[in-house]
């Protein structure tokens, strides 16, 4: 699997279909506390624009609604790994991601073999509250190792110039929220992301 390395995480399908009308070819859809039918709409919704543009859509949690709105991939954290049905979604034919943090997540995640693994926080993020301390860059290249083929993603406290530390440490993709999303000119510095990026990768 090769993943575009900017990597935006976007609370709804609006930002979907915004940022990828600028190029954007990877992106998570991480909806909280909506009903169903309103995760399922924007779930289709943000498939239909990815679809579109040519990009991949990356669905958060809700692996069962990605299922059944013909999505190619989710991105599962170390609590949803316990209730996901990973043989359901090979069979949907999903790609998916899992979010680790220390070893003994490393290991959980491994053991549904992944097509690529998250590692964070890379830096102090004040978006959500975190039980781990900042992992720091050097992190990356062990986990590059322990991982094997399957592409890194970084994540956590990214500006344009940490992604682009993470990346020359052993991160393949940089994964952002805030420094888009929270940025007064967002699409523009979704573009500054994709030129700085795409010339590392």
């Amino acid at each position: 699997m090769v993943l575009d390395p900017f990597y935006p995480v976007v609370p709804d399908a609006d930002w979907v279909t915004r940022l990828v009308s600028v190029g954007t070819r990877l992106i998570q859809l991480r909806i909280k506390d909506q009903p169903d039918d309103e995760i399922r709409r924007q779930i289709r919704h943000a498939r239909q624009a990815c679809t579109a543009a040519g990009a991949q859509l990356i669905v958060n949690d809700y692996w069962q609604a990605a299922i059944d709105e013909g999505c190619d991939y989710v991105h599962l954290g170390q609590g949803d790994l316990l209730d996901a049905d990973v043989k359901a979604l090979r069979r949907a034919g999903l790609s998916i991601g899992v979010s680790t943090h220390d070893h003994a997540e490393l290991e959980k995640g491994l053991a549904i073999d992944p097509d690529y693994v998250a590692l964070g926080p890379i830096y102090p993020t004040k978006l959500k509250q975190m039980p781990w301390a900042p992992q720091g860059v050097a992190r990356l290249a062990e986990w590059k190792r322990l991982i094997g083929k399957r592409p890194l993603v970084a994540i956590g406290g990214l500006t344009l110039e940490r992604a682009l530390l993470c990346l020359a440490g052993g991160a393949d993709v940089a994964a952002v929220v805030g420094d888009v999303v929270n940025h007064a000119d967002p699409l523009g510095q979704a573009r500054a992301w994709i030129a700085a990026t795409r010339g590392v990768s």
